[in-house]
């Protein structure tokens, strides 16, 4: 019987020692653990860049013809006034068109046609 009592006690005890929260101290300070400056965590990692092909290709997924996709497309490839467009031979071209109606089409026309990537 005393035996089992003693037993129970240092059970409990055990038990109590280790239900106490907080972290280790040193002193009156808790102990701080420093990571040295070389180590990334995984969320710290920058994100791989996407190409322009992959970003072009997600516009797609925005409504045909409103300026939320023109705005979309004019974000990867930004708009430039050029006195003489010429008709584009490349997709990077349609930033030449000045009308926005007809740069959409410039975009839809090139992308829509890109074989389909991987999104990464």
């Amino acid at each position: 019987m005393k035996k089992t009592m003693l037993s129970l006690a240092a059970v409990l005890f055990c038990t109590s020692a280790l239900a106490q929260s907080g972290a280790p101290m040193v002193g009156d300070r808790p102990l701080v653990q420093v990571k040295p400056k070389g180590m990334k965590t995984a969320a710290a990692a920058p994100a791989k860049p996407q190409s322009m092909a992959v970003k072009l290709q997600a516009c797609l997924e925005i409504d045909d013809g409103t300026k939320e996709r023109l705005n979309c497309y004019d974000a990867v490839i930004p708009p430039a006034a050029k006195p003489k467009a010429t008709k584009a031979k490349a997709v990077a071209d349609c930033k030449f068109t000045k009308e926005e109606d007809e740069r959409l089409a410039c975009f839809n026309g090139f992308v829509e046609n890109m074989p389909k990537l991987p999104k990464s």
